[in-house]
């Protein structure tokens, strides 16, 4: 289920991108002059929003909005008293739990909708956080009394980990700005308080883990971080957000990024640092280059450290376009063709190299990367 959550997330965001053909991307190769696995062809923007809208109906067919007793199976009405088998109907996903993943497709939704102008994307991710916000109260009662669930907004009541607020909390930002809804600033101003003071940083103010290894960091914390640090420089106008954001970019490459291969390593801690094995996982390439991407799209021109930040995504791009397979997708491990293509991982290099290509900080030149990308994921959304 995480695998194919992931690439409808990430397909979300990819309309966002927009993967219009630019008018300099030079020569196409014709279908005729090479016989691809998937076929190659430049997608035109209603062929991508029918596979977005695709993406978007399976969503609102299959989010339930109830509290089931988890004994009986029967829909909770009465919250005059906490009941401890109260749960959030997950029969179908996650789909109103407070989570990382949730997050990004409430930042797509918004992408989407500002893209298209069609407000129902939008809809879906305001549907979504009133049915979290109006249920809050009666699961704090829960945790008082019995004690909070992960799934039963436990991550959201007590937070101890980036997943638990970070890409949430950046879509949170996005959708308050198109309704302000108090309780969303309330609780935006919750995980910053929770990412600038409570989260585990090293002594140089590096966003960090403390599990499963003491003192070590992630790839994947990249988008964990960064893009709520975005959001809220851009929200409040403080500068602080906007250079921890840079800081984190900067400092969790030195440690991650190798520049013999031009990637990122999954992983890092002190303790193995002088022997790291460095797997180049391709979803953790991804959450980097989300990252990075979303950060780019609200940091001002000539910020300190914006051209540092774009260096990396450049470098990693140039690295892709080497390692893309024949199929458009990419491999679950970026250097090793033994192992499976994986979607989710791909869908994540569609989004930033196209939005990267449209915004001018990737060359136009990688345009057929991204398009290759697209068809090979679109083939997916069945």
């Amino acid at each position: 289920m995480k695998n194919k959550f992931l690439l409808i997330l990430c397909l979300i965001l990819i309309y966002g991108a927009s993967i219009a053909q630019n008018k300099k991307s030079g020569v196409i190769p014709d279908e005729s002059e090479a016989d691809y696995p998937i076929p190659y062809v430049i997608p035109k923007p209603a062929d991508i929003k029918a596979v977005i809208d695709r993406v978007k109906n399976y969503l609102v067919e299959s989010t339930p909005y109830r509290i089931i007793d988890s004994k009986t199976g029967e829909e909770i009405k009465d919250f005059s008293e906490p009941n401890k088998n109260a749960v959030i109907d997950l029969s179908k996903g996650e789909f109103t739990q407070w989570s990382y993943t949730m997050g990004v497709v409430y930042s797509g939704m918004n992408l989407a909708s500002e893209v298209t102008g069609d407000k129902s994307y939008l809809d879906y991710a305001i549907k979504n956080y009133n049915f979290v916000f109006d249920n809050l109260p009666y699961f704090r009662k829960i945790d008082k009394k019995f004690g909070a669930r992960k799934e039963q907004y436990g991550q959201m009541m007590h937070m101890a980990a980036l997943d638990h607020c970070g890409s949430i909390g950046a879509a949170l930002i996005k959708t308050y700005e198109k309704k302000k809804d108090q309780r969303y600033r309330d609780m935006i101003d919750t995980v910053a308080n929770y990412i600038t003071n409570k989260q585990f940083r090293l002594d140089d103010g590096t966003l960090a883990r403390e599990r499963p290894q003491a003192v070590s960091l992630w790839t994947d914390d990249f988008y964990m971080s960064v893009p709520f640090l975005a959001q809220m420089g851009k929200l409040t106008g403080e500068k602080k957000y906007w250079d921890d954001a840079v800081k984190q970019i900067l400092q969790m490459s030195a440690r991650l990024f190798d520049p013999s291969k031009n990637l990122y390593d999954h992983g890092w801690n002190a303790r193995e640092a002088k022997y790291d094995p460095k797997f180049y996982w391709g979803r953790a390439n991804g959450w980097a280059m989300m990252a990075m991407a979303e950060l780019l799209t609200v940091l001002p021109e000539n910020y300190p450290g914006r051209d540092k930040v774009m260096d990396y995504l450049n470098l990693t791009t140039q690295q892709l376009a080497n390692l893309q397979d024949g199929t458009g997708f990419w491999h679950q491990m970026l250097d090793k063709e033994s192992t499976y293509l994986e979607t989710s991982g791909s869908a994540m290099f569609v989004f930033a190299i196209a939005r990267g290509i449209n915004e001018g900080w990737i060359d136009y030149t990688f345009a057929p990367v991204a398009i290759a990308g697209w068809d090979a994921v679109a083939t997916k959304v069945l």
